[in-house]
């Protein structure tokens, strides 16, 4: 079966993943950290991506970022994974693949999920019991988005800008969100819409995007009347 086309709109923002294949390790050292950040910066640049968010793990890397054009992320994850394996191939002297696959995205509803997802990324040095706090960690975004680091790489998003008049304030109330954990269940739908594909929004948003690309948005129940409208207009019947 053909794979169906990513859910892209220029202006919204997507999160993605890419992982090493078989979720082997693709970070080492610190050069391999400042390279893989070096080359999304120049692919953010080169094919007009803002990135809001990012952490690069040891086996995987995280973007929170917003395409300006309906190409820009999928060719700025060809040109980083490129790059990067021709890079880590001769630096570990290797062949063959690095990455699992295509990476795995979901569109994302500002709204509701920018900031969600955004404290979901900068997280996962501590989910993986890395370190203690998400500002122990220093390949993220964190240190831009809630201490006020310098980081050349991260652009505030509209949503985040609206956090406090003041650079300071919109980092404090940024990161006060950390104090409370998120709860299982929007782990669970930040994961599932990420690697299933699936837009990741209210109700409102999803059905914006399904008109605007005419396509579902989300799984069918399942058992669902296949004679239905809805159901014919998702499979082209209608």
């Amino acid at each position: 079966m053909a794979r169906l086309p990513r859910f892209v709109l220029p202006g919204y923002p997507q999160h993605v993943i890419q992982r090493g294949n078989n979720r082997q390790q693709i970070l080492f050292e610190e050069q391999d950290y400042w390279f893989l950040w070096e080359k999304i910066g120049a692919a953010a640049d080169k094919f007009q991506c803002q990135v809001h968010a990012y952490v690069l793990m040891p086996n995987h890397f995280h973007l929170l970022l917003t395409p300006l054009s309906e190409d820009g992320i999928g060719k700025l994850m060809q040109y980083v994974g490129r790059y990067y394996v021709q890079f880590f191939n001769g630096r570990y002297d290797r062949t063959g693949t690095l990455w699992e696959g295509r990476y795995r995205g979901t569109l994302v509803d500002p709204a509701k999920f920018l900031l969600p997802v955004s404290r979901y990324v900068e997280s996962n040095p501590v989910r993986h019991g890395l370190v203690q706090g998400p500002g122990d960690y220093a390949w993220s975004s964190y240190g831009a988005n809630a201490l006020g680091n310098d980081d050349p790489l991260v652009k505030p998003h509209p949503v985040f800008e609206k956090l406090g008049r003041s650079h300071k304030a919109r980092q404090t109330a940024y990161a006060k969100g950390f104090a409370t954990p998120p709860d299982d269940a929007l782990l669970s739908r930040i994961r599932d819409a990420t690697n299933k594909a699936w837009v990741l929004g209210d109700t409102a948003f999803c059905q914006e995007v399904e008109q605007q690309l005419n396509r579902r948005t989300s799984p069918r129940a399942r058992g669902g009347d296949r004679r239905s409208a809805a159901y014919r207009r998702a499979t082209g019947r209608l």
